[in-house]
């Protein structure tokens, strides 16, 4: 029996509550006078005769769906079936204010409580013919979570309440079936005793297992009444030796202590990491719904199971999901019974359609019923008792990304939702995963290590530990996976080469990620679980030890390190993807570019909806084989005409990737960051082998490792870089301008089209802008003077200091547009390094210091009021100064709404986030207008 179906109860032994949240011992009834009887506070919050308690049941109901902050996810639901004439088995919700009440109050309940709960015990007993506690005809309830948000697994739940030795003697003569009493009676004793009491979960299992052992069965339905009637007695013993009381044999005390642990619950350890995960707020607190029991397990005319209104996995409108026969709800979701298809597939008899067709066709029509209601998927649980359905919960079902595109654009042409629905329906960070490859769930793999899910996608390759050898075996055109301790710029190549790219260390931010993002390889960075060997020659993971050339699959989306090599499903951008896409630009005002450094890159873009680059990192061209030599030779020359000589010689590479670029936007709009990381990035390492590389420059060694630590600066990221460079060596930003402008020109002449706009980076004081404009200008307008080409452009700079922008104003007089790099801009905000911020944003993140990791989620409080306040100076100077940002956050769907509602232009992203930030614009923008006005832009935009 159950109302459950999918309920934690038995799956895992009980969390105790930790610190996060104000809590009492779930050991302890909190609502437990010295009489037994419920704790109540008076006062003026209790005043008034507040409801607390909303039943449902035969046709009636206290609520609705609307209720959903008050009643709980479930409860309203409950209560919205009851109303629409649907099969449920009758109950009552304690609202979300108790929950509240209770955790202001130490674990106390409001005055009038007990007797609301009291009248709702009896209104259960009412309808059924049966009561609480009676041994004749006993009612028994299950006591369940329901929070506002659905939060599947994170709480508790409690079965079969209300049996005791008479009860159980009762339930036995009335259904014939001592057996299925003693099973009640086991289960009950063991959810009792790990939820409330908190007794660990593996004392029941061992005893299980051991009785199970004796039996000569591996399945609990193997168990007969008198092995059964032995493992609830050893059960009792448990319960009194692990609890240091006995299992309480009152209903009423039952039913008060399984209600305050579900309270309880709403701050255990699980419940609250999922929250912070999700986002979600911990003031909601939860609803318990008490609710009369139903069984699945009375025999081959009874069942349970799970069933979703289309396929969860696909969105293909059919009747999806699994059941068991003779099973309580947990049986199925536990997995220790194989179940089967509700629908017909096999053809061997085993689908419910074949085996109760009756029951199939009414699940199917109620099914159709609640999609067509909810307007949306919907996830039942079900209970078939001797014949009869019962509906236990619908809710909205969880969906992978591919099947909530194909469902809402179903949808729309079905008429149930509209475009503008069907857009704000769709979860804009789980978009991502359908642009990549993804694992193969039904595959054979074992998982060795998991990390931070960096960079979505999955592939497979040979273990290497270094740049160079990656790009070594991939011309070769061996697949290879790069595994470092954490990359640099200098490993671009390598990065390049690879399938994916494997760090021990760095955030979901650091250099790997955000290089691996932009180029749309999957990324597991991180991953503290395995060690990098000394000589470079492997690593270990638990307490095995991976070598160079084994094989490896990394895992993007998740962050899991599985061993060999795993079978993947390709992406699949199928038509529905590209309508919903379509309905996301009609709807949006902000635009969307990428973060480009190369025409496939660019091209990528393109393919994914972008509408320009945002950013165009110019030094990632410099880290090419070819280009390295020269852009060292530039580092040691000993005067400006050596500098300028080996410049000349980078000049025509730059040129042609510029030319390349341009070409693939087709006169969209291009913004080129001139170079920006200090010098000493583009030397080895010390410790490296320098000789091949003193070779080519024709210096000793000693010589280059006296340059290498003359270069080397405390702290980069704020050192000699950025505009900086360009100031101390103007023949830099000479080349770029050129190589920009003579690309520029050369694609005009072939009947392209340009859009340039050249970014000056790091500027914190408007003369730096001064500076390098006047360079940028002289530069370009010299080049197109002398080829007799027409180019409007446009100079500007990125924003990535505190002082630029309270000082937005003096430096826009100079700066055509704006863009923030916020990865930067968040670095200097906060005064924290993104590469190191590893060793205790974890910390921060847990005790609640940052809501959110700063790097990957915009700060409003923060970085945003200085965005706010640089575009208001800005544009106040220059009101038509065009705004956007080219940092990682650009993709981020938060940082996307922020941006909209800050006024920005445009958001920049790594090609594969583009239809991310598209969703999450349009989002933004329809969020700002009302139903009505909503249904009227809508109507409107579709008229175009």
């Amino acid at each position: 029996m159950t109302t459950a179906g999918r309920g934690r109860a038995g799956a895992r032994g009980r969390e105790r509550p930790g610190r996060e949240g104000p809590t009492r011992d779930a050991a302890a009834d909190p609502t437990a006078s010295a009489e037994g009887e419920p704790a109540v506070l008076s006062g003026t919050e209790a005043a008034g005769g507040r409801k607390w308690v909303y039943g449902f049941g035969d046709g009636r109901a206290d609520g609705d769906r609307a209720m959903r902050d008050l009643l709980g996810g479930k409860g309203a639901n409950l209560a919205e079936m009851v109303r629409m004439g649907v099969p449920v088995p009758p109950g009552f919700t304690i609202s979300t204010e108790v929950c509240a009440y209770a955790l202001r109050h130490d674990g106390a309940y409001p005055e009038g409580l007990r007797e609301q709960v009291e009248e709702g015990l009896a209104g259960i007993e009412a309808l059924l013919g049966r009561r609480f506690g009676d041994p004749a005809r006993p009612l028994l309830v299950s006591v369940r979570s329901g929070a506002p948000v659905s939060m599947p697994g994170m709480m508790d739940t409690v079965l079969n309440l209300g049996l005791n030795d008479e009860t159980l003697e009762g339930l036995a003569r009335e259904t014939g079936n001592p057996r299925f009493a003693l099973d009640a009676w086991r289960r009950l004793l063991q959810m009792y005793g790990d939820v409330v009491l908190g007794v660990p979960h593996d004392r029941f299992e061992r005893a299980l297992e051991r009785r199970k052992r004796e039996a000569g069965t591996e399945s609990d339905a193997g168990l007969d009444e008198a092995a059964l009637r032995a493992l609830t007695e050893e059960y009792l013993e448990v319960i009194r030796a692990g609890a240091g009381r006995p299992f309480p044999r009152d209903p009423r005390e039952q039913l008060w202590g399984a209600v305050a642990a579900v309270f309880t619950s709403w701050s255990n350890r699980r419940a609250v990491r999922y929250r912070r995960l999700h986002g979600i707020p911990d003031t909601l607190g939860t609803a318990v719904n008490v609710q009369a029991m139903v069984f699945g397990n009375l025999g081959e005319d009874s069942a349970t199971g799970v069933a979703f209104t289309r396929n969860p996995a696909t969105g293909a409108r059919e009747l999806y999901g699994e059941y068991l026969v003779n099973a309580q709800g947990e049986d199925v979701v536990a997995g220790i019974r194989t179940p089967h298809s509700i629908r017909r597939t096999a053809g061997d008899g085993s689908s419910l359609e074949e085996r109760m067709p009756r029951t199939y066709a009414e699940l199917a029509q109620v099914g159709e019923r609640l999609e067509r209601h909810y307007r949306d998927l919907q996830d039942l649980e079900f209970t078939v008792e001797r014949g009869r359905l019962w509906l236990l919960q619908t809710r909205t079902g969880k969906r992978t990304a591919a099947a909530a595109v194909r469902a809402a654009v179903d949808m729309v042409n079905e008429g149930l939702i509209d475009e503008a629905t069907a857009v704000g329906r769709i979860d804009p960070a789980q978009l991502e995963t359908l642009l990549h490859p993804s694992i193969d769930e039904h595959a054979d793999f074992e998982v060795l290590a998991t990390g931070l899910a960096a960079s979505p996608g999955a592939a497979s390759g040979k273990i290497v530990f270094s740049a160079d050898e990656a790009a070594e075996m991939a011309e070769a055109g061996e697949p290879v996976i790069l595994v470092r301790r954490e990359t640099s710029p200098e490993d671009i190549h390598g990065m390049a080469a690879a399938q994916a790219i494997l760090t021990a260390r760095g955030g979901t931010t650091s250099h790997a990620a955000v290089v691996a993002r932009g180029m749309g390889k999957p990324c597991v960075a991180g991953c503290k679980e395995i060690d990098l060997l000394p000589d470079g020659s492997g690593f270990r993971v638990g307490v095995a030890t991976l070598r160079r050339g084994d094989w490896i699959t990394l895992d993007g989306s998740t962050g899991r390190v599985l061993a060999g090599r795993v079978a993947t499903r390709p992406a699949e951008l199928k038509g529905e993807f590209r309508r919903l896409m379509e309905w996301c630009d009609r709807f949006r005002r902000l635009g969307v570019r990428a973060n480009a450094d190369t025409p496939h890159d660019a091209g990528q873009a393109i393919a994914f909806g972008a509408e320009g680059i945002g950013l165009c990192r110019t030094e990632h061209m410099f880290f090419d084989e070819d280009r390295i030599l020269l852009v060292r030779r530039m580092i040691f020359a000993r005067s400006e005409s050596a500098r300028r000589e080996a410049l000349a010689g980078l000049l025509p590479m730059q040129r042609s990737d510029f030319t390349g670029i341009f070409h693939a936007m087709e006169g969209r709009p291009v913004t080129i960051r001139l170079l920006d990381p200090p010098l000493h990035e583009f030397l080895p390492h010390e410790g490296d082998d320098l000789s091949a590389v003193a070779a080519g420059l024709g210096v000793p060694v000693f010589e280059l490792r006296s340059a290498i630590a003359r270069l080397a600066e405390a702290n980069p990221m704020l050192g000699h870089r950025g505009c900086r460079l360009g100031i101390t060596y103007p023949e830099i930003t000479e080349m770029q301008a050129q190589a920009m402008a003579e690309a520029a020109c050369d694609v005009i002449r072939g009947g392209g089209r340009v859009a340039l706009e050249v970014m000056v980076p790091l500027v914190g004081v408007a003369r730096e802008l001064e500076l390098q404009a006047g360079v940028i200008r002289r530069t370009i307008d010299g080049v197109l003077a002398d080829r007799g080409v027409e180019l409007p452009y446009a100079v500007g700079t990125m924003i990535e200091l505190p002082r630029a922008c309270v000082t937005a104003d003096e430096i826009a007089r100079e700066a055509q547009f704006f863009s923030f790099g916020t990865n930067d801009l968040t670095q200097t905000t906060f005064g924290i390094s993104r590469d190191d911020s590893g060793k205790f944003l974890h910390v921060y993140l847990a005790q609640g210091i940052y809501a959110a990791d700063p790097f990957a989620v915009l700060d409003e409080r923060g970085v945003g009021r200085l965005i706010r306040t640089a575009v208001e100076l800005g544009r106040g100077v220059r009101p038509d100064l065009k705004v956007g940002i080219c940092g990682e956050h650009g993709g981020d769907p938060a940082s996307v709404t922020f941006c909209h509602r800050a006024g920005l232009d445009y958001v920049s992203c790594s090609p594969f986030r583009v239809p991310v930030a598209r969703l999450a614009a349009a989002q933004a923008a329809l969020a700002e207008t009302g139903a009505e006005a909503r249904a009227v832009l809508a109507d409107r935009l579709a008229a175009r």
